[in-house]
């Protein structure tokens, strides 16, 4: 009886854990949460599209559908990213459309207590609070969770 109850304790305990993919973006740490990631694949060349924003990368060609690619470093407003065969592109689902975010690579799935899930600290920069949705502290690193639907804002189409 006692061995059932140990089992739903830790049923009950590793439901309240939320799981994160972390990644590596201009050296730096991030994550998203696991559900919110399609798939991850290698970098592969992307088809450009004249005067997009310059942290669209341009288009790929994905199982039949065409998605933006975006360099998250240049997104933060940090150094453009040079892609190569090293870099990898997490497929994301925004507002129902695939997008895909060029990362220098993905390291771990981290499982952690919501709880533990520290709040951005205010600076002094809307984007920053509106980007960075909170902060794990893992293995001596800060890990930055991102706020994907304010990253990857899709704009409203002009009739």
């Amino acid at each position: 009886m006692q061995a059932e109850v140990k089992s739903n304790d830790q049923e009950v305990k590793h439901a309240q854990f939320s799981e994160f993919v972390s990644f590596t973006v201009a050296g730096q740490a991030f994550c998203l949460k696991i559900t919110q990631i399609r798939e991850i694949r290698r970098w592969s060349p992307v088809t450009i599209l004249p005067h997009a924003p310059s942290d669209v990368l341009g288009v790929m060609n994905l199982r039949g559908a065409v998605i933006p690619i975006y360099d998250l470093s240049a997104r933060f407003g940090l150094e453009t990213t040079e892609a190569s065969e090293r870099n990898v592109v997490i497929v994301v689902s925004s507002a129902g459309k695939p997008v895909g975010l060029l990362a220098e690579s993905v390291s771990e799935i981290i499982s952690i207590n919501p709880e533990e899930i520290q709040e951005t600290p205010p600076v002094d920069s809307r984007n920053t609070k509106e980007y960075i949705q909170g902060i794990i502290s893992h293995d001596e690193t800060m890990v930055r969770i991102i706020n994907l639907d304010a990253v990857i804002s899709v704009p409203e189409q002009v009739l």
